[in-house]
Order: C-alpha cells, then sequence, then structure tokens
C-alpha cells in the first residue's frame, strides 16, 4: 500500500480542520401570534402558539406564595 511521504504537520492539519468547529445559529423566527422570537417549528415559549393555534395553556405571573 502505498504511504504518505511526510507526515502532515500540526499547523496543516489544523488549517485543515478550522471550520469543523464553528456552528450556525439555530432558526430563530418571529411568533405571528405575540412577535417574539422562538425557534422554527416549535411552540412559542412566550404565548404557546404554534401553526395560529394554542397549543399550550402558559399561566401569566402566577404569584409565588407558598
Amino acid at each position: 500500500m502505498i504511504a504518505p511521504k511526510r507526515r502532515t504537520s500540526k499547523q496543516r492539519k489544523h488549517k485543515r480542520r478550522s471550520s469543523v468547529w464553528k456552528l450556525d445559529m439555530p432558526g430563530m423566527v418571529k411568533c405571528s401570534n405575540c412577535g417574539e422570537y422562538c425557534l422554527a417549528h416549535r411552540v412559542c415559549q412566550h404565548c404557546g402558539f404554534y401553526g395560529g393555534k394554542q397549543v399550550l395553556k402558559l399561566q401569566k405571573d402566577a404569584p409565588k406564595n407558598a
């Protein structure tokens, strides 16, 4: 089998792999109901709407008295 003639240097190896760690921002969209930003294809955590329908009933500022 053919073997590499020279060892790949650390610098060359790191240059080749430099773009692997970069992550893209997740798809953020405005909620059609409340206008807050939320992840695409997920229920809005602020109002509980998804696809124009209310999916979750969220309690608004419930008192924290125990």
